[in-house]
């Protein structure tokens, strides 16, 4: 009876469909189920955490050793971000103001320096309410800046007296009735205070002309006229 053939060893190779086919020594999993490259791999993303962690504290620490300053409060009376200081001379007492840039004329006398004659009515310099007069001449105070008018001299209502004597031509308003419910009255007094040192024709024509940029809406225009003329005739303007 002839013996068996021998057993072949068994191969140390996996075969192709092996889940290990195609991977070196060194990338087979050992015992505890982690290949080499694996733990590789776990090693430099565990060093990279630490990294990471040791920059947040020190970036942590830095923040805490070198706290945020406080906002400085600006000394008193000096301008707010946005704002600049300004000088108007106004009823020829000189005031400085700090002004947002934007601030008209008129916003700047009735609500910085508490002169409420001057009306605000339509604020588009079609009324003629906030009529003023710088350096002699009369303008539109909603339609100009106030930063516009540093160092010139402002003449508000207020201011176009002596003391507490009237200048002539309230007192003519006053003599021929020229007004109803007076809300336009300032500004006609001020416009009319400029016409008196314009070139302006005799008649009352010349003066309705000259003051066409006053609106009285309570109609009260003969009147306003007749007080002009009155005031013309005894400086000697008008016959």
């Amino acid at each position: 009876m002839s013996n068996p053939p021998p057993a072949k060893a068994a191969s140390m190779d996996p075969g192709p469909g092996s889940a290990s086919a195609g991977r070196g020594v060194e990338d087979r999993p050992g015992s505890d189920g982690i290949g080499r490259r694996g733990f590789l791999s776990t090693a430099s993303a565990v060093t990279a955490c630490a990294v990471l962690a040791g920059d947040a504290r020190a970036a942590i620490a830095a923040t805490i050793s070198q706290p945020t300053p406080l906002p400085t409060t600006p000394p008193p009376g000096s301008p707010s971000p946005g704002e600049l200081a300004i000088r108007l001379r106004v009823n020829k007492v000189e005031h400085t103001l700090n002004l947002d840039p934007r601030v008209t004329l008129l916003d700047a006398l009735r609500e910085n320096l508490g002169l409420p004659g001057t009306k605000k009515g339509c604020d588009h310099g079609q009324c003629g309410a906030c009529t003023v007069l710088v350096d002699g001449r009369r303008i539109y105070s909603c339609l100009t800046l106030a930063v516009m008018h540093e160092g010139l001299e402002v003449t508000t209502i207020e201011g176009l007296g002596r003391g507490d004597a009237l200048h002539p031509l309230q007192t003519a308003f006053i003599e021929h009735d020229a007004l109803q419910c007076g809300y336009c009255t300032p500004g006609q007094i001020m416009s009319a205070a400029g016409l008196l040192r314009e070139p302006c024709g005799a008649d009352d024509e010349a003066v309705r002309r000259q003051l066409s940029g006053n609106l009285c809406r309570c109609g009260a225009y003969p009147n306003i006229v007749a007080a002009v003329q009155s005031v013309r005739s005894s400086a000697g303007t008008a016959p």
